[in-house]
């Protein structure tokens, strides 16, 4: 690969920074896209962060899944029903409060999780592949920074057992349209 020289100004140009976070922003939906496309007849992105979330999660209430993806909880409630359809999600009462009912993954939904985030990391793996060493450790240190200033935790580790949720962090206002 040949060795690209920095545009000039780029150290400083916010610009030159943002379309290069918005080119690789373009990769990673690809990428995503296409981890979802063994599923996709059954599951949406959307639908697919409500997954991550349950599987991160564990049973959670309706009007706390909906505050977690910041979408109305009517909007939440569709997308439950859709995910209990399709055999993913299912409802449970509450043990502590039985007026209450909690929103978990059936085994198929923890298959679903586990599947479309393994394609998306081999997909991810084989790009990072080829790149040399020395931009390996560039790129982390970049996207260690970038994550850091926009409030995403680290991503599990290969050997980790829970996802994480997928490009949102809790604390960081998004768009409610998820």
């Amino acid at each position: 690969m040949p060795e690209r020289e920095a545009p000039t100004g780029a150290m400083d140009d916010v610009d030159v920074v943002t379309r290069s976070v918005l080119t690789a922003s373009r990769l990673l939906v690809a990428v995503s896209a296409r981890s979802l496309a063994a599923v996709e007849e059954r599951v949406t992105l959307p639908q697919f962060r409500m997954l991550v979330v349950l599987s991160t999660r564990g049973a959670t209430k309706l009007v706390t899944l909906a505050d977690l993806l910041q979408v109305a909880p009517s909007t939440a409630m569709r997308m439950v029903d859709r995910l209990i359809a399709a055999g993913l999600a299912d409802r449970q009462a509450n043990p502590g409060n039985r007026r209450e009912t909690l929103l978990q993954l059936t085994e198929e939904g923890r298959r679903t999780v586990a599947d479309v985030t393994a394609r998306r990391r081999s997909e991810i793996a084989v790009i990072v592949e080829k790149l040399r060493p020395t931009q390996r450790l560039a790129l982390i240190e970049a996207l260690a920074a970038f994550n850091e200033a926009g409030g995403e935790p680290l991503a599990p580790a290969l050997d980790e057992a829970e996802p994480h949720p997928l490009g949102w962090a809790m604390d960081v206002p998004v768009g409610r349209d998820a």
